[in-house]
């Protein structure tokens, strides 16, 4: 037989609901006494919508209860206005989820390890850098030599071109 659950662990991690209650109304100041409000709201409604949706479960002889239960039980207990909202968020979860299995289904069909991958891709992390140093060195190389060129014309009294007017300056 199932062990009973202390009272207090059957509620919503705190941080957890300091968060949610933070991102919806970041402008406003909550009393510690209303978060315990919303705290115990909200667990008692989840203990409501899963036992309505066990009943349901229970009633159509299924083992396991599933979204259709959850949206039935917000039917059954006059939360009608939760369904479109229930409805789009299961939806986004079964994007999420199927967006897994096709990422981990490419991955797999590589037959290369994900270790395999990593050490492949630092290498190339490393030849990007090597070639991005080669290439501004050679810059800076470059760079030197305009410079020695532009000094021994003055040291030899060359003077640059004008390019304005095509005659030296």
């Amino acid at each position: 037989m199932a062990e009973a659950v202390p009272e207090e662990e059957l509620t919503i991690p705190r941080a957890a609901m300091n968060k949610m209650i933070k991102e919806i109304v970041p402008s406003v100041r909550v009393a510690n006494e209303a978060r315990e409000l919303i705290l115990n709201c909200c667990s008692e409604f989840i203990h409501l919508l899963a036992s309505e949706a066990n009943e349901i479960c229970t009633q159509q002889q299924k083992k396991t209860i599933n979204a259709e239960h959850i949206l039935g039980a917000l039917d059954r207990l006059g939360f009608n206005d939760y369904r479109t909202d229930a409805e789009a968020v299961l939806k986004d979860c079964k994007a999420v989820a199927a967006k897994r299995r096709r990422q981990s289904t490419r991955l797999e069909n590589l037959g290369i390890p994900e270790e395999e991958l990593l050490r492949q891709q630092q290498e190339l992390f490393a030849k990007a850098r090597e070639e991005q140093a080669a290439a501004e060195q050679q810059q800076w190389l470059q760079l030197q030599a305009e410079a020695q060129m532009s000094l021994q014309q003055l040291q030899h009294g060359d003077a640059p071109l004008n390019s304005e007017d095509g005659e030296y300056s």
